[in-house]
């Protein structure tokens, strides 16, 4: 098993130097909050709930607003970065977020609070693809750049684990508006250090901004976003059903438009070529399965161990010690043979960490979670770092930004369908373990709900109830893990028979010859576009996460 990418650095490519690093380093901050921000506000909600009194749809948008608007718009801010250069979208990017922080942490209703949050969103959907393409085009060489996406994936995964204890923290010790207060002084250092360190990009795409396809990628991404969200959280109603129904009718228009418009917004192409839409449905399996599951280990900490939320949240770190090994692991053997065979072992290693959960019970070890939780981390993780290499090793430079979105809108969409379907799961099993016990009422609902039943009962029988409901829970989460299992041995079996050998544009001269295999006639002129492109930046035309 040999990689296809050249073993050697192409004399042609230059290495990314000092400033490079420096540049990366800079580019790591945003994408570090904006992912924070995904999770940051679990702990604040009963403090932004006796300040602001929202009613619960309130809450529920000021939750989700974020998450709702950030994966909406990242395809549609890809190809305005593509066009306007991504610099330029960072920076305005970082202004508004900084600028709609502010306004959060102020925020004196509920109102305020939710159009704050989606403005947020906004920023966010500017400053993510802007950060990978920038990292496409700063570094030439695909032996540093392999390494600038590992720790740019690390980064990633790690904001949204310490979201909730930077949350934590800060509510305890200051107002629940500092969690945003934070990101002002962040994104003002970001301002001040761009310019600096991080190269001018002058947008490469060609032509007029597509804006009818802009409005149809919204017109597909919400709706879709928004069903699956509402399924996972209350069940397959009637709107949330039609909701994603009719995502998928603007969708099937979204793709007639991109076929036959002069200038699209989205280039199908990419899709076509192995490396590149095999990497994103890779990367949708990866994101099924990590993100699907969090909601089970965060409530087994909490509700069936009984820690605290600050507790329980310092302890989800542990994982983080796994995938920090693992990421430069995986990098190193993706040198050394072909991807498809580390994403295989990658994938491989996630079923056997969800086997491990298929075990858990109220009276198993935390050592048992935690292990398991690290293997299925470390795998998925590495198989994500791969997954974006690839694909950013053969976007064509001109359409970086919206390769970058295009990855990062199957990672929002991987992870809510994960937390739709790993969910339904779990509570088909808790209502079919608890239907004898508590035949109705919100014990039978959630584990939360017969907790707090049992405070109404007699000792003894609240005892027995919350016992039966722990029980269930774990019973669910098993199953939802040997879904997880399922998924994964789907996942590793795709990689070896659809992306093993395939081409990866790899710099400067080398590209030429993985160019020349590319799968179809279609993708072999995409690669070839990417070849020349990267070759333009690497003689100095320049550079660029519930």
């Amino acid at each position: 098993m040999t990689n296809i990418e050249t073993s050697e650095r192409p004399e042609s490519v230059p290495l990314a130097g000092r400033r490079e690093w420096i540049g990366l380093a800079v580019l790591l901050l945003p994408l570090l909050l904006v992912s924070m921000d995904v999770s940051v506000l679990y702990f604040a909600v009963p403090f932004i709930g006796r300040a602001l009194e929202p009613t619960g749809t309130q809450q529920l948008w000021i939750l989700d607003m974020y998450g709702f608007v950030l994966s909406g718009l990242l395809i549609v801010m890809g190809a305005l970065g593509d066009r306007i250069g991504r610099r330029r979208l960072l920076l305005a990017g970082a202004a508004l977020f900084g600028g709609a922080s502010l306004v959060a942490a102020y925020a004196h209703n509920a109102e305020t609070l939710i159009a704050a949050r989606a403005l947020l969103g906004v920023g966010g959907a500017a400053l993510m693809p802007s950060t990978l393409a920038l990292i496409r085009t700063m570094f030439a060489d695909p032996r540093q750049r392999g390494t600038a996406i590992a720790i740019w994936t690390a980064v990633m995964t790690g904001g949204i684990s310490l979201g909730p204890i930077l949350s934590g923290v800060l509510v305890e010790h200051f107002w629940w508006g500092s969690i945003f207060l934070i990101n002002v002084p962040a994104m003002a250092i970001l301002l001040f250090l761009v310019p600096v360190f991080v190269p001018r990009h002058r947008g490469l795409a060609q032509g007029p901004f597509d804006l009818i396809g802009a409005v149809l990628s919204l017109g597909t991404l919400l709706p879709v976003v928004y069903g699956i969200k509402e399924i996972a959280r209350s069940g397959a109603a009637t709107l949330p059903v039609l909701s994603i129904g009719f995502g998928l009718i603007v969708g099937a228009l979204f793709v007639r438009r991109q076929l036959t418009a002069a200038h699209p917004l989205l280039d199908l192409e990419l899709l076509r070529m192995r490396a590149f839409g095999g990497s994103v449905v890779a990367n949708v399996l990866s994101m099924f399965a990590i993100v699907g599951f969090a909601i089970f280990t965060t409530q087994y900490l909490q509700s069936v161990l009984g820690m605290s939320p600050l507790r329980a949240a310092l302890w989800s770190l542990v994982p983080s010690g796994a995938v920090a090994v693992a990421t430069p692991v995986a990098t190193v053997l993706a040198r050394r043979m072909d991807r498809a065979w580390v994403m295989f072992g990658g994938f491989v290693l996630a079923a056997g960490g969800f086997t491990v959960l298929t075990g858990a019970r109220p009276d198993s070890s935390l050592g048992l979670l935690l292990g398991g939780s690290a293997v299925y981390a470390a795998g998925v993780v590495a198989v994500m770092t791969q997954v974006t290499e690839m694909a950013m090793g053969v976007a064509p430079a001109d359409r970086a930004a919206s390769a970058s979105a295009v990855l990062e809108s199957g990672s929002e969409l991987g992870g809510a369908l994960g937390m739709a379907l790993l969910g339904t799961i779990g509570d088909a099993v808790y209502h079919r373990a608890m239907a004898d016990t508590a035949p109705s009422g919100p014990a039978r609902e959630t584990l939360g709900g017969a907790q707090a039943a049992a405070a109404h009962l007699p000792e003894d029988s609240g005892r027995a109830l919350v016992d039966s409901a722990r029980d269930a829970f774990c019973d669910g989460m098993n199953a939802a893990a040997v879904g997880a299992v399922v998924v994964m041995v789907v996942a590793a079996a795709y990689c070896v028979r659809f992306l093993r050998g395939v081409p990866i544009a790899s710099g400067g001269a080398g590209e030429g010859t993985a160019g020349s295999h590319a799968d179809s006639g279609a993708s072999s002129g995409a690669v070839s576009d990417g070849v020349g492109d990267k070759a333009a930046v690497g003689a100095g035309e320049t550079s660029n996460l519930r």
